[in-house]
């Protein structure tokens, strides 16, 4: 396995992303990518150049030997990422009133508590 492999993997197990989200965001297909990660496959550059813009970095990130894993919990809670592909204008809207939805939880959850604490529940 090459150096290259090994910090890939390093780098997606540390930060918690998956091989399906890898294989979207590439279009790498999964069994493929599969191979590559394990070894069995050799890794061409083009896959290299993908699999890197794919984790938000470039290949040579992956190369260096002083190459070294953030830590995860660098990273601000709060945020949170995930491929939807080319969204719609109504699919927008909805994540919209989701992401309100999600930013407003803690209000709609406590006047319900204290709703139910008025009416004695």
């Amino acid at each position: 396995m090459t150096k290259y492999i090994k910090n890939v993997n390093s780098y997606m197990s540390q930060m918690k992303i998956k091989q399906t989200y890898v294989s979207m965001k590439t279009g790498i297909d999964t069994k493929k990518l599969s191979r590559i990660l394990t070894g069995i496959q050799d890794i061409n550059g083009t896959d290299m150049e993908k699999i890197a813009s794919a984790l938000g970095q470039k290949p040579e990130f992956f190369m260096s030997d002083d190459f070294c894993v953030p830590q995860i919990n660098d990273f601000m809670p709060e945020k949170l990422v995930f491929y939807a592909g080319a969204p719609t204008t109504r699919q927008e809207d909805i994540a919209k009133k989701l992401v309100k939805l999600i930013e407003n939880v803690d209000e709609v959850m406590s006047a319900k508590y204290r709703f139910l604490n008025m009416s004695g529940e």
